[in-house]
Parts: C-alpha cells; structure tokens; sequence
C-alpha cells in the first residue's frame, strides 16, 4: 500500500517539486519559497561532488567545501519553510497537466504541481589504482573549477581524442609544463590541428596505460607506467564519461543532446509541459556557481508558470 504525500491531503500538491539537492535545487528551492509556494525537494543523499575537498570560486565562500555549501543551503530552505525529503523518486507519474505523482522508493508518492529535475550527472572514473586517494585534491575533472591550483606546475592530462586536446589546450592558461596520456587507448589526434596545436606547445601524447598513482597522503609523486617507467606529475585531470544520475528526464520524455543532457530553452523549460531542469543535468558549464544561478532562473520561470491569468498582463504587441 502506498502513501500520499502532500501538504494537507491527498487532494493537494505542493506547488514546486524539486528532485535533486545540489546547489541547483537548493537555490531553486529557496527562491520558490521566497515566491510564497508550497515547495518539496527531494534529495537521494549521494552528491555527485562528495569526494570534492572544496568548490572554487563561489562568490563569497572561497574554497568552501561541498557538504558545508549543502548544509547552508539546507538550512535556509527549512528557514523558509520548503520540505526536505531524503529518498530517491523511482518514477513520476502525471495523472492531469497540473499534477506529477512522485513514487518514492519505499512506496510514497508525493504530489507536486511543477517539477524541476535538478539530479545533476554522474562521472566514470578511470580504473587506476591509487586514484581515489587523491580524487579532489590534486586529481580533477575540470581546468575551469581547478586549473587555478595547477599554475607552473607539471600535470598529466588522462584522456585521448578531442576531449583530451581541448582540456590541455585549456590547461596552457596555468602550466606549459603538460603531458597528454591516454592510458593505453588509442591516442585519436591524428587531426592536422591537434597536431600543429600541441607539437607548437611542447605537449607530448603518451599512450602507455598507467599501472598506478604514486602518492603520499594526496600529494602525487608520480604515475607508474606500463613500460615499467615513471611520469612526473603534481596534478592530474582526466576526461570521463558522464551519464545522468537518474531517468526522470527519460521517463517523462524530455528532448535530451547527443551528451544526455535534457535540453531546456532560456527559461530552462524542458520540451514537456511544467518539466523544468537545472544544474548539470543540462547543457553548460559544470560550475556550483552556474548551477545555483540557473536554479533562481527556474524558480523564477516557475513562478511566473503559477501566477494566475488575473494577475498577468498579456504580452505586449511589437
């Protein structure tokens, strides 16, 4: 047997459901709640940031660590009276336009009448043994949140094709001193660009795979290849595959790009009606700061969703 869930009874939905709690669905969730609206965020628990020392470059919070950054934003939603739910939504059904059942694991279903998905994505790590114990500090995913700390010092890009050029090329903005490896991939920069591009920098490409990362607590000595030998290296950034961190966005049948990111327009609408996203689940740069302003953008977009046609004018003619 199943429960509904919803601010009164089972007749009433929360006006905002968010489903995810990063710094998306936390902004969101507040300035929904700033709005006035009845709002629900439900959150699984398991950030896609958690093995992260710290987030850069969020506007007054320098270096603020990622559980800290969701503690704050979980104590102002409760300020402003969202409810903050920890589960994990398996489905959400549509039974009217103005209405999504959110099914729980466990069996609750939680009423909701706009729904953000804000679950963010989830990363695949290279298999290297090592890795994990310096994940956060000295190894990355992105030159835009880390690049800074790597400035004249040697790193290794892990990663082969385009997406291993691009983030080397981005990193020459810190360090000249940069190894591409592609961990026995095939190295795919056979393109006349990439070529001129890295042989005019001085970046080599290194195909061997590497058997591990040599570390002291998360300092990185070095990386211990195949051929027996050993590459000097202080940082590491690795390109990764991602996938979302769960088919919501499938399910309801949102538009989705060729990297499975649901597709939004400027309001950050989905193609499905009341269907919103936010945060890394959609298209752009994969920054917490990005993240938490594109959540007030939605939240705005919401509300202006639920203001009834009394209260607005229709659009002006041009």
């Amino acid at each position: 047997m199943t429960t509904l869930v919803s601010p009164t009874d089972s007749a009433q939905a929360y006006d905002v459901g968010i489903v995810g709690g990063g710094p998306a669905g936390l902004s969101a969730a507040i300035w929904s709640a700033r709005y006035l609206h009845s709002v629900l965020l439900v959150d699984s628990g398991d950030p896609r940031n958690w093995e992260t020392r710290r987030i850069n470059g969020y506007l007054g919070l320098p270096a603020v660590q990622p559980a800290e950054l969701r503690a704050r934003g979980r104590e102002s939603c409760r300020d402003y009276g969202v409810v903050l739910r920890e589960g994990v939504v398996l489905r959400a059904d549509r039974p009217s336009e103005e209405r999504f059942d959110l099914c729980l694991e466990g069996g609750d279903r939680l009423a909701v009448r706009r729904l953000l998905l804000a679950t963010g994505l989830r990363d695949v790590w290279p298999d290297i043994p090592g890795f994990a114990h310096v994940y956060g500090t000295n190894a990355h995913v992105c030159p835009d949140c880390d690049g800074y700390e790597a400035r004249g010092k040697r790193v290794v890009v892990i990663g082969h094709g385009r997406h291993a050029v691009r983030m080397a090329l981005s990193l020459t903005t810190w360090t000249p001193n940069i190894v591409i490896c592609t961990n026995g991939r095939p190295p795919e920069v056979d393109d006349p660009e990439y070529c001129a591009k890295l042989d005019a920098l001085g970046i080599p490409v290194l195909t061997d795979r590497v058997v591990r990362v040599c570390y002291e607590g998360t300092t990185i000595d070095c990386l211990e290849l195949e051929n027996g030998s050993r590459l000097e290296t202080h940082k590491i950034f690795f390109t990764i595959a991602q996938y979302p961190a769960d088919d919501l966005g499938a399910q309801l049948g949102c538009d989705r790009d060729n990297g499975g990111h649901v597709v939004i327009d400027e309001h950050h609408h989905t193609s499905v009606q009341n269907v919103f996203a936010a945060g890394d689940i959609a298209p752009g740069p994969q920054l917490a700061i990005v993240a938490a302003s594109h959540g007030a953008v939605a939240a705005l977009s919401i509300h202006k969703s639920l203001v009834p046609a009394a209260r607005r004018l229709t659009a002006a003619e041009h």
